[in-house]
């Protein structure tokens, strides 16, 4: 299939490593501009080498903290300045910390609503003008599974998250009409750094050892095994791409099949 992203400017946040990274390889790979950008220097840099060694793709590299609104609106700018355009946004940030209820203080809770709902906000505020003025755009949000299944140990992410994927689908419907897709990814046990420091943490608490956690929730996933980041990275690529041009206001999950709700 051709994702007709060759020479598109695509921003891709918290995407040194992870899903993020898995989603810009699969743009540059397909031919896009992708500009990637993280919270350390030194990592984003690896990442963009990494990938101009693996896709001989153009990638541009930037240093932002998607958790400070200046940071971003930092980053919008450059982007905008260095290529007039902005095709499409991949919306990403670090998961907040596990925990239960009476394991959080007002101070995590503002943390978490920074991170992953403030940052989704403020993200789409930025590119949005840029999208309009050059006739629409596409707009990915990496949520979670938790949205539709809350995941225990999970609670600031299962909050956050759910009003990150409602947000999207209000203004899925806002903006069709200016040519901006909107959707939701969700990712089940997909391995990566964060979900080996997630079962490294449930197997502390439950005295075993994380190759343990890791093979329990892979006798419930039907597809038998944690998914890739490439695999993640297609998904993420097409869902942005003008491949997709239906298709706005949806949330796909990339699961193995995991999730047990209908729809």
């Amino acid at each position: 299939m051709d994702l007709q992203v060759e020479g598109k400017i695509f921003m891709v946040a918290a995407s040194s490593k992870g899903l993020g990274f898995g989603i810009a390889k699969e743009l540059a790979l397909n031919g896009a501009v992708v500009c990637i950008a993280s919270r350390t220097k030194t990592d984003i840099e690896k990442a963009a080498e990494k990938l101009r060694t693996e896709t001989s793709g153009t990638i541009y590299s930037s240093v932002a903290d998607v958790s400070n609104a200046q940071s971003i609106k930092s980053w919008v700018s450059e982007i905008t300045t260095a290529f007039q355009r902005i095709d499409g946004l991949v919306v990403n940030a670090g998961g907040p910390p596990p925990g239960k209820f009476d394991d959080f203080e007002d101070k995590d809770w503002e943390a978490a609503f920074n991170l992953t709902l403030m940052s989704t906000v403020r993200l789409i505020r930025g590119v949005l003008p840029v999208m309009r003025s050059n006739g629409g755009g596409s707009i990915v949000t990496i949520t979670s599974l938790s949205v539709k299944e809350p995941i225990n140990q999970l609670l600031l992410s299962n909050v956050f998250r759910s009003g990150v994927t409602s947000l999207v689908k209000s203004l899925s419907n806002e903006m069709a009409s200016e040519n901006i897709r909107i959707n939701n990814l969700f990712p089940g046990r997909i391995d990566t750094d964060r979900v080996k420091s997630l079962d490294k943490n449930l197997a502390e608490k439950e005295g075993t050892s994380a190759d343990v956690i890791k093979s329990t929730f892979e006798k419930t996933i039907p597809l038998g095994r944690y998914g890739t980041i490439e695999e993640f990275g297609k998904a993420g690529a097409f869902l942005l791409s003008p491949a997709a041009s239906y298709i706005t206001g949806a949330s796909l999950a990339v699961d193995g099949g995991i999730i047990k709700t209908v729809w």
